[in-house]
C-alpha cells in the first residue's frame, strides 16, 4: 500500500518510519516500544560510553526482535581555548551568582564523543542492522569497517549538496533534514545557518539529485506529514518530536509541561547549549544570551559550564538552560504509548494517501 518501499525493504521494518535519535531524553525503552510499533527504532549512542551503548543494545535485542539503529555523532573535535572559556563564563556569570554557584568549581566536561575506533569495535560486535551518523560521516578506513560489518549506513542532509557528498561516500539512504527539524543540524559542508531549506524545499530537490532512498526529517509529526513526504519523492520519514510526550521518553515533567504548550513558533535555532546549531523549545537563556551568540564556545564545550545552572534550575522546576531539543511541529505530539503512535501515524498516512488517490 506504500507508493514507495524501497525504505521497507531496505531496513526490514513494517513501516517506512525511522525513530529520531534524540541524544540525553530517550534510551533502550523507547527504541523498543517505536520497533514494536513497526519503525525502525534508533539508539542514540553520542552521549553514552562504549559500555553503555552496549549494555542498551543488547537490553533492545533482548526485548524485541526488529532491526536497531545505532546513531553516532561524527564532528571533528575543537579545543576549547582559556579565552573562550573565560569569555563564556563571563556571560554567564549573572546566571550562577543568582543560583548560588561557584562558576570556579570544577565541572564535568560535556560528554559528546565522536565515534572512534572504540565504537566501532562495538559495532562489529553487535552488528545492528542500520548504523546513522550526524554531521557527514566518519574517516572512511572506520565506515568500511562498520559496512563490513553488515550494517547499513545513513546520515544527515541539510542541503543538497550534502546529500549527494553521502551518496558518493557511502551512504545507502539519505535523510534530508529540513530546517524544521529539531535537535542539532547535520551539517557538515556548510556553517551558513541562514541558508539551510526547509523540508519542503529540500526533500525534492534531494531525491532529484541522489539515487538512494531519501528519508524526511523536520516538520513530520501525523500521517498527513508522512503523506506529504512521500508526495515530494522520499521513501520514508524520520520522526523525533512526535515521541517526546510519549510514556517511554525520559523528558522531565517540567519539560512535559512546556512541550504540552507548545505552538508553531515556540522553537528557535541555538547555539547557545551546545555550541552547535540545533533546534529546541526557546528558553530562558536562549531569549536573553541567544539564540545565536558569538560568546558561545565551540560543540560541545558550551554544554559544559551550563551542567549546574541546569541541575540548579531543574531542581525548581524550571527549564531555564536546559536544551529540550523539538522540531517546529510540537504542537502536534500526543500523548500515547510509542508502539500505539507509531501504529498510528502509519495508518492515518496511507488513509490520507487513499483519499489524495481516489
Amino acid at each position: 500500500m506504500w507508493p514507495d518501499r524501497r525504505l521497507i525493504d531496505l531496513f526490514k521494518t513494517e513501516f517506512p518510519i525511522a525513530l529520531a535519535p534524540m541524544a540525553g531524553v530517550m534510551d533502550a525503552e523507547l527504541v523498543i516500544a517505536a520497533a514494536q510499533g513497526g519503525a525502525l527504532g534508533s539508539l542514540p549512542c553520542a552521549m553514552l560510553s562504549a559500555e553503555k551503548a552496549r549494555e542498551q543494545v543488547n537490553i533492545i535485542r533482548q526485548r524485541v526482535k526488529a532491526p536497531v539503529n545505532m546513531n553516532f555523532f561524527c564532528h571533528t573535535p575543537i579545543d576549547l581555548t582559556a579565552e573562550a572559556e573565560v569569555r563564556w563564563k563571563q556571560r554567564l556569570a549573572g546566571y550562577y551568582r543568582e543560583h548560588g554557584l561557584d562558576p570556579a568549581a570544577p565541572i564535568n566536561a560535556a560528554n559528546r564523543a565522536p565515534f572512534d575506533a572504540a565504537f566501532c569495535e562495538v559495532v562489529e560486535e553487535l552488528k545492528p542492522e542500520v548504523v546513522s551518523f550526524h554531521f557527514g560521516l566518519p574517516e572512511q578506513a572506520l565506515l568500511k569497517r562498520v559496512k563490513a560489518a553488515g550494517c547499513l549506513v545513513i546520515s544527515s542532509a541539510t542541503t543538497v549538496k550534502e546529500a549527494v557528498w553521502l551518496e558518493r561516500h557511502g551512504a545507502d539512504a539519505v535523510i534530508a533534514q529540513g530546517a524544521e527539524a529539531g535537535g542539532h543540524r547535520g551539517m557538515f559542508l556548510t556553517d551558513k545557518i541562514a541558508e539551510q531549506p526547509g523540508t519542503f524545499a529540500l526533500v525534492p530537490q534531494v531525491a532529484d539529485a541522489v539515487k538512494v532512498p531519501v528519508i524526511a526529517a523536520g516538520g513530520i509529526a501525523d500521517g498527513r506529514g508522512i503523506a506529504a513526504a512521500f508526495a515530494l519523492g522520499a521513501s520514508g520519514v524520520q520522526i523525533g518530536s512526535a515521541y517526546l510526550r510519549c510514556p517511554e521518553s525520559k523528558v522531565s515533567a517540567a519539560g512535559r509541561a512546556v512541550l504540552a504548550e507548545g505552538r508553531d513558533d515556540s522553537t528557535v535555532i541555538t547555539n547557545v547549549m551546545t555550541g552547535r546549531p540545533a533546534r529546541g523549545v526557546q528558553n530562558r537563556l536562549m531569549r536573553e544570551a541567544g539564540p545565536i551568540s558569538p560568546d558561545a564556545p565551540p560543540f560541545p564545550h558550551a554544554a559544559t559550564a551550563l551542567g549546574p545552572l541546569k541541575a540548579a534550575a531543574e531542581k525548581q522546576g524550571r527549564v531555564d538552560f536546559t536544551n529540550l531539543w523539538a522540531g517546529q511541529a510540537i504542537a502536534l505530539g500526543r500523548e500515547l504509548p510509542a508502539a500505539e503512535l507509531t501504529r498510528d501515524l502509519a495508518k492515518s498516512a496511507l488513509a490520507r494517501m487513499k483519499a489524495l488517490a481516489g
